[in-house]
């Protein structure tokens, strides 16, 4: 990894001029946003399915309310051959009332020590950064986006990474991403500098390395992208995506999106054996306001797929509930999209899922796996019915504001691994320019 970044920069010293040359210095080009965000969770257990809560006994509700707010500046950067600069995050968390009666001993939004639920949390980090033409790189807590190494943002505060990040956009149609992280900020961390950590097996990591990128192919509405990645002692990760987008008359069109994960054991193996392969596709036919899709996934291996942060996993069908990437697991999904600006007011869309799992066999995976995540057996199947219902204000002094509710359904048996359960979530985000 190291040399890709010096052969990147290398490259960059005599780029022709890129986006350095339109700098407008450390304080003209600065911004200072704010997000705000209020969230309601409610989780009904069902068929005999219980969680256990902060206070020890188990129970078949759970429940949380918080506020979040999260502050993000950005420099500019410095004029000249290169440009240097420094982003800043604060991000923090407030509990609401939340019982701990009601909360799961893991909360998902809020944070816990061994004294129970903390009333307020919060943590902050700063990167610096220099830009060479049209490549920047990037040192310090930061969040990142790619289809291996990717940053949740889907709870009350986002969870970060400390590393160094290398951009370049230096080729037309081309983008390309390098990075080495090796710490890790949970969603409700209470501070940074955690261990990396995988989603399905437990296993903690010293680094994640990956390079990859993004084409825009010369082929009208046709994109590719590729990445390789590595965890450190624990497995290897390829990945290849495309989407396809093919314009029809009378605004219609159809898409296409495949995502295809390979990940191999390395090293130590701290994960034991690992050799699976992971994909997905889906179509959708749009036709004015309405889309319509189908999609298939496939499981070919003995473990889960797995993966390092939160939202690692860009396949189609990793729904609000679960992800359906158990071992040797097929899914099929169908779901429905609508845009309600026309029908009913601007801002308004909704959105209704229907995934099934079945196939699912647990016989074959390694101890590790089953150490964290039990040995539920075979012949696991599974569905989840998912409905949103977005609305962001367009005009006014509320303009931005979206308001954002949930409700999923998840129903397994027991070979499955899952729970059954009611999920309801509501939102509100409110966003801010301050400069």
């Amino acid at each position: 990894m190291p040399y890709a970044l010096a052969a990147a920069l290398a490259v960059s010293l005599t780029a022709h001029a890129g986006t350095q040359d339109e700098a407008k210095g450390f304080v003209e080009g600065a911004s200072l946003k704010m997000q705000n965000r209020l969230l309601y969770e409610r989780l009904n257990y069902q068929h005999g399915d219980t969680t256990r809560v902060v206070k020890g006994p188990r129970s078949d509700k759970a429940e949380e309310i918080g506020y979040g707010l999260m502050l993000n500046f950005e420099s500019g950067y410095t004029q000249g051959t290169v440009g240097f600069g420094v982003d800043a995050h604060a991000y923090g968390g407030l509990n609401l009332g939340s019982d701990p009666d009601t909360v799961r001993s893991n909360p998902r939004y809020l944070a816990r020590d061994d004294d129970g639920l903390k009333d307020a949390f919060g943590r902050a980090g700063a990167v610096v950064k220099l830009r060479v033409s049209s490549t920047e790189l990037k040192y310090g807590e930061m969040r990142t986006k790619n289809p291996i190494f990717h940053s949740s943002d889907t709870r009350l505060l986002p969870e970060t990474n400390r590393g160094w990040l290398l951009a370049s956009n230096e080729i037309k149609n081309l983008s390309l991403l390098a990075g080495r992280f090796t710490q890790w900020a949970d969603r409700n961390a209470r501070k940074n500098g955690g261990e990396l950590l995988a989603n399905y097996s437990g296993v903690n990591g010293n680094a994640f390395s990956f390079a990859g990128g993004n084409w825009t192919t010369p082929v009208a509405g046709l994109s590719l992208s590729g990445y390789y990645g590595r965890y450190e002692d624990v497995w290897n990760t390829a990945y290849l995506g495309g989407f396809y987008k093919l314009a029809l008359a009378d605004k219609q069109s159809l898409s296409f999106s495949l995502n295809l994960y390979r990940n191999t054991d390395t090293g130590k193996a701290k994960a034991g054996e690992v050799d699976n392969t992971t994909w997905s596709l889906m179509g959708a036919y749009a036709f004015g306001a309405h889309k319509l899709g189908v999609g298939y996934q496939k499981v070919d291996g003995d473990t889960p797929f797995d993966y390092v942060n939160r939202g690692s996993i860009w396949l189609e069908n990793a729904m609000q509930i679960s992800d359906f990437n158990a071992p040797n697991e097929a899914s099929w999904q169908l779901k429905y999209d609508v845009d309600l600006g026309q029908m009913v007011t601007p801002g308004l869309t909704a959105g209704v899922a229907y995934t099934r799992g079945s196939d699912i066999d647990y016989r074959r995976m390694n101890s590790v796996y089953t150490n964290f995540l039990g040995a539920p057996g075979s012949g696991g199947k599974h569905w989840e019915r998912d409905m949103i219902v977005r609305y962001t204000v367009q005009e006014g002094k509320a303009k931005g504001l979206a308001l954002q509710l949930r409700y999923g359904v998840h129903r397994a048996n027991r070979a499955q691994g899952e729970l059954s359960v009611d999920q309801i979530r509501l939102v509100a985000e409110m966003p801010l320019s301050i400069f």
